[in-house]
């Protein structure tokens, strides 16, 4: 080959200069580099708009190159060896863990008061306003009345205790005040516009139409004094017509209980409903109460001595959260961007220099998904903390969206450690078995989950009139879950109703094959299919895994991390200490 010296522009950044020629071999093993000869590309050979493509191979810029890419896959210890720098995020996602921790324990706290006040009151309004409530486990589906009588007495004692509660309650509950009166009680029947109904005779006209019929009981209409009540509701009730009679109305309380914890208290709205159910006209009309939940702010209050002293420092804290969180968002990010450049740049290396493309497997060795998984982290952090600023200032009442949002991020911020731990070979073996199975358990379970789905909606079609837990499709596919576990077998098999022979033969044919496929088989094969990615995974540890092509072009480059090759000129060389082990010479696989 001719030797043409070197032209102006042959320096390496980011791309590297290539040897040309019909005889170049397309293998990387087989291929041999050229001598210096680096020349600048022809304007009629290639393209004007790139000039840094360079005709001629440079080894040294080649050799740059792999030390480049092995640096980029180091461990924090071996980087710090290699070029002095600090494991910045190592530092902070410790951090990160400690002060997000310590804020989700915190606000977990709260949550539970205002959940266990919610509940609370919930049980409260049922013994209040329901007559002869007693709780058990399945109250709500066996509390309901069969009688005429027993309709009229069951909602005239609702309307009489709502118009007394202030006298009756121990809680702190009250009227909702709209600024002139006090809110109204609403009593609505929803009926069916015609129905006239002959059983005896077999026959029925009936036009189908729902129409609602609403009337309002004020507390202030009526004098309330300290005695008993004597009131007597004026309701008629065509029950052949009847789908149901719905009382609503509101009541107020104040959670005062955040008090003993430094936190102002708040004001809740409960919208209490209670229905009346006979949509089924069984002779059985279930009585449910349910109630929404709205948390306001009070508008006035006065504590003898302030709970909010420690209300700057929780804001400080926060907003230290929220900046470790997003220096760890920027340097994660950073990158991120940085691997796929240099993917970019190690493709287009690739494909000039060997004439062959990269497979997707190497390429997404570039991606780190750890990164991606702590970026996901900090910013459900960020948000969740900027929520939880809002609601301890009272300007957000949403609990539920907040601890969902800092509870999963903690969770992936403690997930996102394991990255670190990956380095070490004795604590990888997990991380290494996890992701070497998950293509073969994700296709495992697709297969699977077709026949689990096909027995989830027999169960519920066939079973569900007979059997509690196949009601419906969530609490089959929640039924079934528990037997593949081997959990409440013998309950699902004693739950069976015996009102039909055929059903209940085919449910022991239901259930005796499914735990017998699920168990013995499915979840069998599952358990083989990660124990042999174990073991082949021991075994690679043991002898090597098997290099891609990504590996075996860094492998050329034999220069240890603190061989001091990897350092760039006016880099600081400061040492100081690092807890990392000692870098053993004689290995020389690179970090995922």
């Amino acid at each position: 080959m001719e030797d043409r010296g070197r032209g102006p522009d042959c320096e390496m950044q980011f791309v590297f200069n290539y040897c040309s020629g019909a005889d170049m071999k397309s293998e990387m093993a087989n291929s041999e580099p050229c001598v210096n000869c680096c020349n600048t590309i022809d304007e009629g050979s290639g393209n004007a708009n790139s000039p840094e493509k360079i005709e001629c191979h440079d080894p040294d810029a080649e050799d740059n190159f792999r030390r480049k890419l092995k640096f980029f896959f180091m461990n924090p210890c071996e980087k710090f060896r290699a070029r002095g720098r600090k494991p910045w995020k190592l530092g902070l996602q410790i951090l990160k863990i400690a002060i997000i921790t310590i804020q989700l324990v915190s606000f977990g706290l709260s949550n539970q008061m205002v959940v266990a006040f919610k509940e609370e009151n919930l049980m409260a309004f049922k013994h209040l306003f329901l007559k002869g409530y007693r709780p058990t486990d399945k109250s709500d589906d066996n509390y309901a009345v069969y009688t005429q009588s027993d309709v009229y007495d069951h909602v005239s004692f609702a309307v009489e205790q709502f118009l007394k509660l202030p006298n009756i309650s121990v809680g702190n509950h009250a009227y909702e005040w709209n600024g002139t009166e006090y809110t109204a009680l609403v009593l609505c029947q929803e009926f069916y516009k015609k129905s006239s109904i002959s059983p005896r005779n077999d026959s029925f006209d009936i036009d189908p139409k729902v129409e609602t019929e609403c009337f309002e009981i004020k507390p202030m209409l009526l004098c309330i004094d300290d005695g008993p009540i004597h009131w007597k509701l004026n309701l008629t009730v065509d029950f052949s017509r009847l789908l149901s009679i719905n009382i609503y109305f509101t009541l107020k309380a104040i959670n005062l209980q955040t008090v003993r914890h430094h936190e102002l208290p708040d004001c809740y709205d409960f919208h209490v409903a209670i229905t009346f159910n006979n949509k089924a006209h069984s002779g059985r009309v279930k009585i449910s109460l349910d109630n929404e939940v709205a948390i306001n702010e009070c508008k006035d209050w006065d504590i003898a001595r302030s709970v909010q002293k420690n209300a700057p420092y929780l804001l400080m804290f926060d907003a230290f959260i929220i900046v470790s969180c997003l220096i760890s968002l920027i340097l994660c990010t950073r990158s991120v961007i940085n691997g796929i450049q240099l993917q970019y740049e190690y493709t287009t290396f690739f494909l000039s220099r060997y004439s062959k493309p990269v497979p997707w497997s190497d390429r997404m060795e570039f991606v780190n998904g750890w990164y991606i998984l702590i970026i996901v982290s900090d910013m459900l952090t960020i948000i969740g903390s900027i929520l939880k600023i809002e609601i301890q200032a009272k300007n957000l009442t949403s609990y539920d969206v907040c601890s969902i949002l800092l509870g999963t991020s903690t969770m992936l911020v403690w997930i996102g450690v394991i990255r670190y731990l990956g380095y070490f070979q004795k604590y990888n073996l997990l991380i290494l078995t996890l992701r070497a199975a998950f293509p073969n358990v994700i296709r495992f379970w697709c297969c699977a989950s077709m026949i689990y789905l096909g027995y989830c909606f027999c169960g519920w079609i066939v079973l569900g009139p007979y059997h509690e837990k196949f009601r419906t499709f969530n609490t089959v596919t929640e039924c079934l879950f528990s037997l593949i576990n081997g959990d409440d077998m013998f309950p699902t098999f004693k739950g069976m109703q015996q009102k039909s022979y055929l059903v209940w033969l085919f449910s022991r044919l239901y259930l005796y094959s499914f735990i017998s496929l699920f168990i013995y088989m499915v979840l069998s094969l599952f358990i083989a299919l990660i124990t042999d990615t174990y073991e082949t995974i021991k075994q690679y540890q043991r002898d090597g895994f098997p290099e891609t092509e990504l590996h075996s072009f860094m492998a050329a480059c034999k220069d240890l991390p603190n061989s001091g090759r990897y350092r760039i000129k006016g880099e600081s060389h400061t040492a100081i200490f690092c807890c990392c082990n000692r870098y053993d010479e004689s290995e020389e696989n690179l970090a995922d």
